[in-house]
């Protein structure tokens, strides 16, 4: 029996092109390790053997993160084979993946990115209208990424009638072709309506999907590499650029810090674990434990 990745990469319609790409590559490695042992059937893959992979991959010096999403990749390649029946038993039941350091992301103050976001305005000499376009263009991306917490690769996925400027409504497909709508306040709404009426016109070209919502320089559809150019554009007052999403961190830990329910920031996020929104409360507890010990007498 031969090793059925291309099924199973089929499989994973449901997932984002970035996930394929990292299991394809994680089950490559995997294989390749296994046939240079001479294993050339799935079926005899045990649990001692993949213990035995996991510390081949600790003495190469990949870090726990790394080993962990080659074990979740394992995982699901086995779960696959179970439920095709190309093997009788999951011998990933009970294997355990190595348990990375949580870092907590950087998040900057919320005056810092309204700061930020407000600086992507055409200033009243700027006559030349491609030029306008471009800003206009930033200014939207900028209010959707952090006025509605979207990923990078939602964002760029928008199509033009996914935002319902009348109701102030983003429509998203999320991870696992999983749909969901966020609400934008008024200041993305008018970022959006304006660009849409004159900063699209003057990018869209030829080339241009009739259904892309954000366009490149180009004409084309508004890319990941193309949004962290946009960021890099719009710097924080002590010089730092964000990564696109470092605004999503931050939607999320704005909300939390006013009082927004847990549950709430989960929906809107797209997490289908709440655990995984849980991190959120952790920033907000470091901030809080920042400002009581820079401002109160007795700390």
């Amino acid at each position: 029996m031969h090793w059925p990745l291309d099924d199973f990469l089929a499989s994973l319609s449901g997932a984002s092109p970035h996930t394929r790409d990292a299991y394809a590559s994680d089950l490559t490695q995997f294989v390749d390790w296994l046939e240079r042992g001479h294993v050339t059937d799935p079926r005899v893959v045990d649990h001692r053997l993949l213990r035995r992979y996991l510390g081949y991959l600790d003495t190469r010096g990949f870090a726990p993160a790394s080993i962990a999403r080659k074990v979740a990749a394992i995982r699901a390649f086995f779960r696959f084979l179970r439920r095709r029946g190309d093997v009788e038993a999951d011998p990933t039941r009970s294997l355990r993946a190595p348990k990375g350091v949580s870092r907590l992301p950087r998040v900057p103050k919320a005056r810092d990115v309204v700061d930020l976001v407000e600086r992507a305005e055409p200033g009243p000499s700027l006559d030349d209208p491609r030029a306008r376009a471009i800003v206009l263009r930033d200014r939207a991306v900028l209010e959707v990424l952090y006025g509605a917490g979207l990923r990078v690769s939602e964002l760029c996925g928008l199509r033009a009638g996914n935002v319902d400027v009348r109701r102030g409504v983003v429509t998203v497909m999320g991870k696992g072709s999983k749909e969901r709508q966020v609400p934008i306040g008024e200041p993305a709404v008018d970022a959006v309506r304006l660009y849409q009426a004159e900063g699209r016109p003057h990018l869209a070209g030829d080339a241009t999907p009739p259904d892309a919502m954000f366009v490149n320089l180009r004409g084309r559809r508004l890319s990941p590499r193309d949004t962290h150019r946009i960021l890099a554009r719009y710097a924080l007052p002590d010089g730092r650029t964000l990564h696109p999403h470092a605004l999503r961190h931050a939607f999320a830990t704005h909300l939390l810090e006013g009082g927004a329910d847990l549950r709430v920031v989960q929906e809107l996020l797209g997490h289908a674990d709440v655990g995984t929104t849980q991190i959120y409360t952790h920033l907000t507890q470091e901030r809080l434990r920042r400002v009581y010990f820079d401002t109160h007498p007795r700390a």
